[in-house]
């Protein structure tokens, strides 16, 4: 397809048939402006990059010179661009050039580089671009996503295919179980799964539909070793434990208040918690170094959460919960049951919530691990505060179905949290087809889990062969569909900024992973791979990996001898 930059202008003396926005004016000129603000923005970047380093009066006078001139050119900019888009968004026609600028998020203005005390300044880009149509809080949730989720929008757009694309972007970043694909769309093939009644066409109760929510009780009780039934009046059922989570944070805490999350945790309950509860979620920092307190690598006690506990309120933050995950992610640590009620009786002697997803609660692998559901305890500390979720996204590959599951004993949460139904419910048809697969646990136990867990020590046993051979150190757990894998020598300094190169070098190279910052690390240069993948891909990606890597300590070995030239 030809770039609209490159076709012949028609002379201005000839009709063309058109008017100026059926020719797309506006967005050719958009799209000037916005490579131009670039080319400023990477300007000033350089200019104050270069000025940064010297620490004189006369020198930070100047720098502040600079940026006050960058500011009055991004502004005369950013006022051209608004226009320029409040033109070209009043005509439908040209919703798909739009569409296709502020994916490639050429509008995002790298910030300049700061001192340490010196806080980042907000682009006014920013605020310009969007304040034409979006309120303060859809501006909020824009940018939120466009900093988060254009790599997984561009991967979209570029997947890999072994004959229809194979130079596309391999995904070891999201977590996906594609392991038991055949095992699965072979299940949900059968007649069966095949029903079209008039109750399953109609809405359904808010809470699930009750065949679904008695099954997920059911399934519960038995897979989690619950010690006595499971109560279906206490199951509620959305489309995501994504979806489950926020409506347990809006339920539980108001606006500005507090959860504790043991770091690193899953990055997307970030998204979620900022999205529609606007509560906090505060780190409780664990350490990868083994020490007196560590007997192991990122181990969470309970004198750690005591003292994130006093940090926060000395903070003035009101902490109304614990956010934990078993397995944890993206660890692998599966917690004891004596470590789990450690951390429940924690959170009932300071009148805590404690949310618990236990997503991956079938894909333990490793056979010399066992499994404790928060379910299995007999006598919670505290039943009324503990909620659990679970779903079939990672346990059976199926994140497309999104379903997930809250299982808690407090009716009140209960039915607050139904009301999200509402808005999060599950298609009729998806609801029956969960509950005859949930149903059939002969399946389940004889042929599906154990060809699951099969590929997964297979698979895991692959990268971690391929890590060892590399010299990589990662923390092994055997559960999960991930490895926690430690490139801090590939980072030179290892600084956050030095992570976020490295992670840009693996998606030039059409390689998805997911960085330590995204999951609120302490430390800069952890990465988690995700190993639930076909063989052929995953080779693939693996010869990906290892590439970046040796050029990486390329380009540090000829930097290190320019700088030797240069003394």
């Amino acid at each position: 397809m030809s770039n609209p930059l490159d076709a012949d202008p028609t002379p201005c003396n000839q009709k063309s048939g058109m008017d100026f926005r059926d020719r797309g004016i506006y967005a050719q000129l958009l799209e000037l402006m916005l490579n131009l603000q670039q080319t400023i923005g990477d300007h000033f970047v350089k200019l104050t990059t270069r000025q940064w380093q010297a620490q004189s009066p006369e020198e930070a006078n100047r720098i502040q010179v600079v940026r006050e001139q960058e500011d009055v050119i991004n502004h005369t900019v950013c006022q051209v661009i608004s226009l320029l888009w409040t033109e070209a968004a009043a005509d439908q026609r040209l919703q798909k050039s739009l569409h296709s600028l502020n994916s490639r998020g050429v509008w995002k203005k790298s910030p300049s580089p700061r001192q340490p005390d010196q806080p980042v300044r907000q682009s006014s880009f920013q605020a310009s671009f969007v304040s034409h149509v979006l309120s303060n809080r859809g501006v909020d949730i824009s940018d939120f996503y466009q900093s988060h989720f254009q790599d997984y929008y561009a991967y979209q757009q570029d997947k890999y295919h072994e004959e229809k694309n194979p130079l596309g972007f391999l995904n070891l970043g999201v977590s996906e179980n594609k392991l038991c694909v055949d095992l699965i769309t072979e299940r949900l093939c059968q007649n069966d799964m095949n029903c079209i009644e008039e109750d399953l066409l109609q809405y359904s109760d808010w809470r699930g539909h009750p065949l679904l929510r008695e099954e997920v009780a059911r399934f519960l009780s038995y897979y989690c070793r619950a010690p006595t039934r499971l109560d279906p009046e206490n199951v509620v059922v959305l489309n995501g434990c994504c979806s489950v989570f926020s409506a347990l944070l809006m339920v539980l805490g108001d606006p500005g208040e507090t959860f504790l999350v043991p770091t690193p945790f899953y990055g997307g309950f970030t998204f979620v918690s900022h999205l529609y509860a606007k509560v906090e979620l505060f780190p409780v920092h664990l350490e990868s170094e083994i020490t007196e307190e560590n007997s192991e690598p990122f181990q969470l006690t309970v004198d750690k959460l005591e003292k994130a506990l006093l940090e926060a309120r000395q903070k003035e933050r009101k902490v109304r919960g614990l956010v934990l995950t078993n397995p944890q992610n993206p660890l692998g640590v599966v917690y004891s049951q004596d470590s789990l009620m450690e951390y429940l009786e924690f959170a009932k002697r300071h009148n805590l919530h404690v949310i618990i997803d236990e997503i991956y609660m079938l894909s333990v692998f490793d056979e010399s691990i066992k499994f404790h559901s928060v379910l299995s305890i007999e006598r919670l500390p505290d039943p009324d505060r503990t909620h659990v979720i679970w779903g079939t996204s990672k346990d059976f590959g199926i994140s497309g179905f999104r379903f997930g599951a809250l299982y808690t004993h407090n009716k009140e949460v209960a039915s607050a949290v139904s009301v999200f139904g509402y808005l999060h419910g599950i298609s009729g048809i998806t609801q029956y087809k969960l509950c005859r697969l949930l149903q059939d646990r002969e399946w389940i136990d004889t042929v599906y889990l154990p060809a699951n867990h099969s590929r997964l020590r297979t698979a895991h046993k692959y990268v971690t062969k391929k890590l060892r051979a590399l010299k990589i150190p990662f923390v092994n757990h055997g559960s999960g569909l991930y490895i926690w894998v430690n490139l801090q020598s590939y980072l030179k300094p290892c600084t956050f900024e030095e992570e976020r190169a490295l992670h840009r070098r693996f998606l030039d190279n059409k390689l998805m992973l997911s960085r330590g910052k995204s999951y609120m690390c302490k430390e800069p240069g952890w990465f988690r791979i995700i190993f639930a993948e076909n063989h052929v891909p995953l080779k693939l990606a693996m010869h990906r990996f290892k590439h970046v890597l040796e050029e990486q300590n390329y380009d540090w070995m000829v930097k290190q001898l320019e700088e030797a030239m240069m003394e």
